[in-house]
């Protein structure tokens, strides 16, 4: 018998979804990198635990807690694509019969709307996006100016001016940052203003690299883009390599509307679980 596993992506931000519903899966950091590795694992951005909220210590009683983990093995607070398609799983396998509810985070509880049908959005709760700052970033030998914004994991979100210049950004190379701003990483978001209700964006992933989506990061960029003409709240779609989201601003918490999609399901080879253990 093997470990089962689902394969799955929120614009195609994808992740290897793990039910663990007795809380029993030893999930290292070398496995999580093992599962992650685009050749000689299944591929993933980031896994996603499913566990029993009271397996965990401090979480609330009563949800499921997704325990996620960032391709390197790092233990991230929270993922607005990661969050659709875990609510799609409890949806799906009847785990959670209603089409609204609560899941635990590393960043707080979330609720979400789970729409009818195979291809329906998944709308989360992603609470207040809170700016903190300005900062730089370096990315290709320019420095480019942001917005530090956190969304329970933090953020840096860069304007640049035109398409062509979003496009041509080297995202091969991690974006430097200023470590004293953000001790533990920052995601950096590149932004360009289509129109005022409308954003394209690409993002580099603490942890993971350059990515198709990052759902806390559209939420992120909403919000310093807001906060650049002096708004606090409002609502924009927001394009990325991976397909389009609709964000919404409040100065008291904030939304993203998104698909999340499933598409292969199976079970990890026992032995090749035990070998890559460490």
């Amino acid at each position: 018998m093997g470990i089962p596993f689902l394969k799955g992506h929120g614009t195609e931000n994808d992740f290897v979804l793990l039910p663990d519903l007795d809380a029993t899966l030893d999930l290292t950091a070398a496995r999580v990198r093992a599962l992650c590795d685009r050749r000689a694992g299944l591929g993933a951005d980031g896994v996603l635990r499913v566990v029993p909220s009271k397996a965990v210590e401090d979480a609330d009683d009563g949800l499921w807690f997704m325990d996620y983990r960032n391709a390197d093995g790092s233990i991230a607070e929270m993922c607005g694509n990661g969050v659709r398609v875990f609510a799609r799983y409890l949806t799906d396998t009847d785990l959670v019969q209603e089409r609204e509810f609560t899941i635990g985070t590393r960043a707080g509880t979330r609720a979400v709307t789970v729409a009818g049908g195979a291809g329906g959005d998944v709308t989360v709760e992603m609470g207040p996006a809170r700016v903190t700052g300005t900062s730089l970033a370096t990315v290709a030998g320019g420095t480019v100016a942001g917005v530090a914004v956190n969304v329970g994991n933090p953020h840096l979100v860069c304007e640049v001016e035109d398409a062509e210049k979003l496009a041509s950004l080297d995202l091969t190379v991690p974006p430097t940052y200023d470590p004293a701003v953000f001790p533990d990483g920052v995601n950096v978001e590149f932004v360009v203003v289509e129109a005022p209700d409308r954003l394209r964006m690409r993002v580099h992933e603490r942890g993971v690299g350059e990515t198709r989506s990052c759902g806390t990061g559209t939420v992120a960029a909403v919000t310093g883009i807001l906060f650049g003409r002096g708004e606090k709240h409002g609502a924009a779609t927001v394009d990325i390599p991976g397909g389009r989201v609709r964000v919404t601003v409040e100065p008291g918490g904030s939304t993203l509307s998104g698909p999340a999609v499933f598409v292969a399901r199976g079970e990890l080879d026992q032995a090749w679980w035990d070998g890559v253990a460490e």
